[in-house]
């Protein structure tokens, strides 16, 4: 039903489309959703929203109610004219907000996510999913799409009526309306005939929007059916008021008994929340009563969203107070989980709460608390009993779950037991060591931890730091993630056993006793190359802060480390990169005393030659640990001329 409006004296405009709205456009069109159908769901999501921000605008103002009070969605279709309508009686949009929300697209990193389009459609449709466009989905059915506004508060002379063809342009202009709400109005193309059906547009709604708090009213059908009581009487020569009836369950999902949900009833539910059409991974539903009453309904997603690394992105979990829609995005659960998705519905907290109030509440923080709580006893579950869901969920989201030890250090030990790492252990996959497995495989008298931090897991396995513990047999944990030098300032020990870098300091595998015949060998080649050792620092000078004899090598003639107090060299490359440039200490230079060119150097007599060798030692051992050089062109000439002999 498309509804009768005074055009009369009206303010017309067209506008442009926002670049990338455009571009999004231009994909929906051309039906990147696997199943057109849920442009349904989204619109009555969209009209629940509106009515969840009108209660709670009523709270500061009443006057916003008006006189029609009871809020409810509303579908209608006309066959002939072929036309499908959504409408509300929520909050409304003004004029201006129409430009804002349906001309343009106010979310951060929306450039990034067209970006990261690949033209390959099913690819891209998930993508879609996760960016959450639900109103540009009409145009996947709609040849035309009228949107008729009218603000709670504003007058009838005030409404506003969009339009477009979803063709780059929109039109708006000034128009009456008598009441508040939204008509969302879609003519149909002529694929789409099928949401001009009375039963298919039931069992959609049915299958997506049944948990809707509102009630969703479709015109009843077979009004000589009706009972008697039903009907209103009319004059004998008018025709009779439609007549319509709910068909939605009306009742908020996470406020009834968990034995009552269905888990489809479940999935669809996170699907309205979070605009995402793939089934979540796994969730929690906890009813809190006692002192503070409170009910949570948590979600994993399967798949990170496209923003997920944007640090002004806050987690997907709604607040609720005794049903009354509050805030989206409300900041109750921290950065470290901010993929969660959600509702938070509170019975104590005040009904004009702010995202100030948030910050410094007693009751939020103990809901916050709880809810963390029960997102880690989830986890905690899923990694005990489901390895391969885990392992979908840590290949999604385990780099941010490990921004959580340093910012919250009451779930610290619990989030320990959830890390994963690469792992030098023979025959395992990247990230799937835990600590306790690393722990069981321990050697006899090992007492730490030894972990490697490096670019990549490719650069962190020839590594030559890992030669002498994969001599021992000892198993080195592979730090890979940008975020594990982090991780490492709160994490530095696990089960009563410290963290070792074996790149920092002189390595000692503690508890890992060398033979009798090692230590008289060291011994002696310490002891053979002093005079080698000081003529090495004197050649490499403000190059290295110290110089000393290794026995962590036995492939590589040289390597550098950082003494135990000072920044990794990963992290010093990481500082830099990100403009924080600071002063670090020159590294010290290893040598192998073993290896075939350190003992060539020992007997060079040449001093110059023996300086190029040096620096050429050093240069290799920086490039190895994934360092650049500062005169790219003075290594490759030093390395050919002594190549020359």
């Amino acid at each position: 039903m498309v509804e009768a409006i005074n055009t009369q004296n009206t303010h017309r405009e067209t506008h442009g489309f926002q670049t990338e709205v455009s571009q999004l456009l231009k994909l929906m069109i051309h039906s990147l959703y696997s199943n057109r159908e849920i442009f349904l769901r989204e619109l009555i999501s969209n009209a629940s929203d509106a009515a969840d921000k009108l209660r709670f605008a009523v709270l500061s103002n009443s006057g916003l109610s008006d006189k029609d009070a009871e809020l409810k969605i509303r579908i209608e279709f006309d066959k002939d004219a072929k036309t499908l309508s959504v409408i509300d009686n929520g909050l409304g949009m003004s004029r201006d907000d129409a430009i804002e929300h349906l001309g343009t697209i106010a979310k951060s990193g929306t450039k990034h996510f067209l970006d990261s389009l690949t033209g390959d459609q099913a690819r891209d449709s998930q993508m879609i999913g996760q960016f959450g466009v639900g109103f540009y989905s009409t145009f996947m059915v709609a040849d035309k799409v009228i949107v008729t506004s009218r603000k709670a508060g504003l007058a009838e002379t005030d409404a506003v009526r969009w339009e477009s063809e979803g063709n780059g342009e929109y039109t708006v202009e000034t128009v009456e309306k008598s009441d508040r709400g939204t008509t969302v109005t879609l003519f149909l193309k002529d694929d789409a005939s099928e949401f001009l059906d009375d039963y298919r547009l039931r069992n959609i709604i049915e299958k997506y929007s049944d948990h809707i708090s509102l009630p969703i009213e479709m015109k009843k059908q077979n009004l000589d059916k009706l009972d008697k009581d039903n009907k209103e009487e009319k004059p004998s020569d008018a025709s009779p008021l439609p007549i319509y009836e709910v068909i939605n369950k009306a009742t908020a999902i996470w406020t009834r008994p968990k034995s009552e949900i269905t888990e489809d009833e479940y999935k669809e539910f996170y699907k309205t929340i979070s605009h995402d059409y793939q089934e979540p991974l796994s969730w929690t539903h906890n009813k809190v009563e006692g002192n503070q009453q409170f009910t949570n309904l948590l979600y994993i997603p399967k798949r990170p969203p496209f923003d997920l690394w944007d640090r002004e992105r806050k987690s997907g979990v709604k607040l609720y107070v005794r049903r009354v829609f509050i805030m989206d995005n409300a900041d109750m659960l921290p950065p470290y989980l901010r993929f969660v998705k959600g509702v938070i519905d509170s019975n104590d907290l005040p009904l004009n709460v702010s995202r100030e109030i948030l910050q410094n509440n007693r009751l939020v923080e103990k809901i916050k608390s709880s809810s963390i709580k029960k997102v880690v006893q989830l986890l905690e579950k899923m990694a005990e009993n489901d390895t391969e869901k885990y392992e979908q969920f840590w290949d999604a989201f385990g780099a941010v779950l490990k921004e959580g030890p340093v910012e919250d250090h009451d779930n610290a030990e619990s989030l320990y037991s959830l890390m994963r790492f690469s792992s030098t252990h023979e025959g395992l996959a990247k990230q799937r060591v835990s600590l306790k497995d690393y722990i069981s495989r321990m050697k006899a008298g090992q007492k730490e931890i030894y972990y490697l931090t490096a670019e990549s897991h490719a650069s962190a396995m020839g590594s030559p730091h890992l030669e002498f513990c994969r001599k021992k047999g000892v198993e080195v944990l592979l730090l890979t993630d940008r975020v594990d030098e982090w991780l490492l300032t709160a994490m530095t020990e696990f089960d009563g056993k410290k963290f070792k870098s074996v790149s920092k300091g002189e390595l000692s595998l503690e508890g890992i006793e060398e033979t009798p015949e090692e230590k008289e060998v060291h011994k002696a080649q310490e002891k053979d190359f002093e005079s080698v050792v000081k003529q090495i620092k004197t050649a490499l000078g403000e190059r290295v802060s110290d110089v000393r004899v290794t026995h962590r090598l036995t492939d590589s003639p040289a390597c550098v480390v950082t003494e135990n107090d000072a920044m990794s060299l990963h992290l010093q490359r990481m500082m830099a990169q990100a403009g924080q440039k600071m002063p670090t200490p020159a590294p010290v230079l290893e040598i192998n005393p073993a290896h075939g060119l350190i003992a060539r150097l020992k007997n060079e007599q040449d001093d110059a030659k023996f300086k190029e060798w040096s620096n050429l030692f050093l240069e290799q051992a920086l490039l190895t640990e994934g360092g650049q050089l500062d005169d790219p062109i003075a290594f490759v000439k030093r390395m050919n001329h002594l190549l020359q002999g």
